[in-house]
C-alpha cells in the first residue's frame, strides 16, 4: 500500500452560526462544533483510507475562543497520522471576520479513527508522509500520543513506550 500525503486528506468546511445552533449566550453549541468536527474529520480519514470509518475517540478538544451567532467559522481537518487501521486526524477550527475577511483560529482536536469493511472489520490503511514542519511534528506527535493512550488503558508498558520515555531521559 502506497503511503500518501496529508495533504490528499485534508477537508474543509465552512458555514454561518445558525439561531438554532446557539446558547442562551448566542455562541454556537459545543456539541454542534463537535459534530461539524466529526464529519470534517471522518471525510478526511476517508479520503486517506479509501474505506468506511468510525469514530474510534475524541482524544483532545479545546475550546479556547466562543464562536458567536452569525459568525463564519471553517472547519479544517487532515489525518497526521497512520497506524496498522486507524488514523490521527487533527482539526482546526477557524472563525473568519466577515468585514475584513481575517481568520482566527478559535478551537482544535484530535479525533482517532479507524476504517473497516462492510462487516465492520478494521482494514490496513496507508501510511502518511508528512510535507511540511508542521505535519512532521504533528506526525511524531502522534506517537506519544498513541502510546500513553494504550499506557493508561493499560495495554503497554510503561518501560515499552520508548517515545513517551525518550522526552523525560
Amino acid at each position: 500500500m502506497e503511503a500518501r500525503y496529508p495533504s490528499e486528506s485534508r477537508t474543509v468546511l465552512t458555514d454561518l452560526v445558525l439561531p438554532g445552533e446557539t446558547n442562551p449566550l448566542n455562541n454556537l453549541f459545543g456539541g454542534e462544533l463537535l459534530a461539524r468536527m466529526d464529519r470534517a474529520a471522518g471525510i478526511a480519514a476517508g479520503r486517506h483510507s479509501r474505506r468506511i470509518v468510525v469514530t474510534a475517540s475524541v482524544n483532545h478538544v479545546a475550546f479556547s475562543k466562543a464562536i458567536p451567532l452569525g459568525s463564519v467559522v471553517t472547519v479544517e481537518a487532515k489525518v497526521s497520522r497512520a497506524f496498522k487501521s486507524s488514523m490521527e486526524v487533527v482539526i482546526d477550527v477557524w472563525i473568519e471576520d466577515r468585514q475584513t475577511g481575517d481568520k482566527t483560529k478559535a478551537n482544535e482536536a484530535i479525533y482517532t479513527f479507524v476504517a473497516v469493511n462492510e462487516s465492520g472489520s478494521p482494514v490496513s490503511v496507508p501510511s502518511i508522509k508528512p510535507e511540511t514542519e508542521l505535519e512532521q511534528q504533528r506526525y511524531d506527535a502522534a506517537l506519544r500520543r498513541k502510546q500513553l493512550s494504550l499506557v493508561l488503558a493499560g495495554k503497554m508498558k510503561p518501560d515499552d513506550a520508548t517515545e513517551l520515555k525518550a522526552l523525560f531521559t
